[in-house]
């Protein structure tokens, strides 16, 4: 007699069950899947529009620049992007104007034009043709230290010597301004011609230039005594030479 509770064949059970499938052959149809779900995203990315040409911009070409400095002509051939501190160093050869920040705020690269001191990182070259341009090296006379150069070195007033070719030439105009009666913000009456030359207003009017090194003190002792011992008519000479003119620090 039959009954329900009968074992059945193990073959019928493997016949009616459907095959389980592999962790491998899962794993691949996974893979497969994520790949065929990013395709079009894929190729949205790479299909960006082309990007136009670039504009190839024509240089300038270099044009013949003549720059009196020191008295003496230089014929540069120069573009009209370079600076007056680049023309002076790469294209002269002077390389005792020194560039430091190379904008305008340290001083190092100060010279003068027309015996006005200026910062020659801020100005072009070409815009100085036909004007008197005195380096550090121009302030020696025959071979014999100016006065300010003779203070400088007496007073110790530097220390590395990177800042000094500016700090010369910007005291040499310093003098010559006070000479012809220019002020400064400090002092008291700007309408008229500053009583003295003290120490408050060497310091103003030396303000555009930095030392590393800190020998301000140094510094103003050495203008101050130019001034006192009556060495400013040195500087004098020089900014007749240079056609005269006088400002603060550019």
């Amino acid at each position: 007699m039959s009954t329900h509770n009968e074992c059945q064949d193990p073959s019928d059970e493997s016949a009616t069950t459907p095959p389980q499938p592999s962790r491998r052959r899962f794993l691949q149809s996974a893979a497969a899947a994520a790949t065929v779900g990013a395709a079009p995203h894929l190729r949205a990315q790479t299909q960006t529009p082309p990007a136009p040409p670039a504009q190839v911009q024509q240089a300038v070409p270099p044009r013949p620049v003549t720059l009196t400095v020191n008295g003496r002509a230089y014929t540069l051939q120069l573009e009209p992007r370079v600076t007056l501190l680049d023309a002076l160093r790469e294209y002269a050869g002077l390389m005792g104007t020194k560039k430091g920040c190379d904008r305008g705020q340290c001083g190092a690269c100060t010279v003068l034009a027309d015996g006005r001191r200026i910062n020659s990182c801020l100005t072009l070259a070409v815009m100085h043709e036909g004007e008197n341009i005195t380096t550090v090296e121009g302030l020696a006379t025959n071979g014999a230290l100016s006065p300010i150069q003779r203070a400088f070195i007496e007073h110790d007033a530097f220390q590395c010597g990177y800042c000094t070719p500016g700090q010369l030439c910007s005291a040499t105009a310093l003098l010559n301004e006070f000479r012809t009666g220019t002020a400064s913000t400090v002092t008291a009456d700007v309408r008229s011609r500053p009583a003295q030359l003290s120490d408050d207003e060497i310091r103003e009017r030396m303000s555009g230039n930095i030392c590393r090194c800190g020998a301000y003190a140094n510094i103003v002792a050495a203008v101050r005594a130019v001034h006192e011992g009556g060495g400013q008519n040195g500087s004098a000479a020089i900014n007749e030479t240079n056609g005269g003119g006088n400002s603060r620090n550019a």
